[in-house]
């Protein structure tokens, strides 16, 4: 959400992530609340140079068939099978999420 000042400081942190495993098959979606300008999602994906998807989630269809996202940020860990592995609300530990994107992209 572009009006989440915890989501606008964990971008540059989402981007060396996607950055970091992109050629090992890591994707990253970045999904905009319903609630946000769309034309302020575009600036900022524009002038943020994303280097992932962003999607507008003009409906709130995005957001309910995650289990109805409400709060901001809100993560998922999905593995290749489509599963969701860990779920965060807020700021997730980088740390942790480096180290189970790289386990998760061992495995077959």
């Amino acid at each position: 959400a572009t009006s989440c000042n915890v989501c606008m400081a964990e971008m540059p942190q989402m981007v060396e992530l996607f950055q970091a495993y992109r050629d090992q098959g890591f994707a990253t979606v970045a999904v905009a609340m319903a609630y946000d300008p769309p034309a302020a999602v575009i600036r900022y994906s524009e002038s943020r140079q994303l280097p992932f998807d962003v999607v507008i989630d003009n409906t709130g269809a995005v957001a309910r068939a995650w289990g109805g996202v409400e709060a901001t940020p809100t993560s998922f860990l999905v593995n290749r099978r489509g599963q969701i592995v860990q779920h965060w609300v807020g700021a997730p530990d980088f740390a942790l999420l480096a180290k189970n994107i790289e386990k998760l992209l061992k495995e077959a």
